[in-house]
């Protein structure tokens, strides 16, 4: 059954923040504002790191529409602030470390082998999904099209097909 529409499972772990640090997130800090949470297979990887700092090159976007951004896999907050020191970079959002894969099955990412595929999840500021996709490993996703879907969400009303902001919607729905 599809997450969208659902209430948002909730969430408090442990997480790397900027170029280090441990900090506790919970899904509870982030009401009011638009969160996507993004899960990616794992740290040292290939693809995850292009993601990953697309989505940092990209924070202010986001949060200039009221929008955080929560990366997430299965490995430890060790693994992270490793990879962040050895080559990953200072981030503008946190990576949260499931490593007991809970808000991975909670959110229906974890694949099989124990990691959890590309899935992005845009949840709304009242704790509601309006948006899941999940990709194949081998497809890193559009930071455009994630931002471009949140900037939709804001507008409240029916956004047609290649909607932009700025352009005209078909209204609000009945």
């Amino acid at each position: 059954m599809s997450l969208v529409t659902r209430k948002a499972p909730d969430f408090s772990i442990d997480a790397v923040v900027g170029d280090g640090d441990f900090k506790k997130v919970s899904l509870g800090d982030y009401k009011g504002k638009y969160v996507v949470l993004f899960f990616y297979p794992a740290d040292f990887t290939f693809i995850c790191p292009t993601e990953i700092q697309e989505f940092s090159r990209r924070y202010e976007e986001f949060r200039a529409a009221n929008c955080e951004i929560l990366g997430v896999s299965t490995d430890s907050k060790h693994s992270h602030k490793a990879w962040i020191k050895n080559g990953l970079g200072k981030l503008n959002h946190p990576l949260l470390a499931d490593f007991n894969k809970t808000i991975s099955s909670d959110y229906e990412a974890l694949i099989e082998g124990g990691v959890a595929c590309r899935a992005t999840i845009i949840i709304d500021p009242n704790g509601i999904v309006q948006h899941a996709s999940y990709n194949a490993d081998l497809l890193g996703r559009s930071v455009s099209e994630t931002l471009r879907l949140v900037q939709a969400l804001q507008t409240g009303e029916r956004c047609p097909v290649e909607w932009k902001p700025g352009q005209k919607t078909l209204g609000k729905p009945a």
